[in-house]
């Protein structure tokens, strides 16, 4: 399991030139109102340090693919996606689907594929627990049932499993 961020990371590095963690920032982004999220928080949802993040966004900046804004009166800054962004994730989420679903998914049953779901549910609780943090929005009593059918659903066009 070790090899298998490595191995998305090369896949979207040469088919769509962003890394793994570029991707999943897009997608972060793609996913939430106005496409707009407060750094802080973005950082918290992409499990990542405050500086990695930002260091992540002044590339993608620089890529044209999002932008910080400031909101008066407001604390914080936001990241934003740009259109050339949201067309990016797009763009790049077909092969990053098929890719998961080569290295994850084609070698499992359909039983498999639903003990894996209920195991990952399961981890992410006890993950959550034990960072002392909530468990993401994501972790529900349906999630498992969600994460299993999201790689087989074609119209599910950039949401990262």
């Amino acid at each position: 399991m070790t090899r298998l961020p490595g191995a998305l990371d090369t896949q979207l590095q040469r088919e769509s030139g962003v890394t793994h963690f570029e991707y999943w920032v897009l997608t972060l982004l793609s996913e939430e109102p106005g496409h707009r999220l407060q750094m802080s928080e973005l950082a918290q949802k992409a499990n990542a340090s405050l500086s990695r993040l930002s260091h992540v966004v002044s590339k993608l900046e620089r890529m044209g693919w999002a932008r910080r804004s400031v909101t008066t009166g407001r604390r914080g800054v936001h990241a934003v996606l740009t259109d050339d962004g949201y067309h990016k994730v797009v763009e790049a989420a077909p092969g990053y689907l098929d890719a998961v679903r080569h290295l994850v998914f084609d070698g499992l049953t359909t039983d498999q594929k639903g003990l894996l779901a209920e195991l990952t549910e399961v981890l992410a609780l006890q993950l959550a627990d034990g960072l002392g943090r909530p468990p993401s929005p994501e972790v529900t009593a349906d999630s498992g049932e969600r994460a299993a059918t999201d790689t087989e659903d074609p119209d599910n066009d950039h949401r990262p499993v």
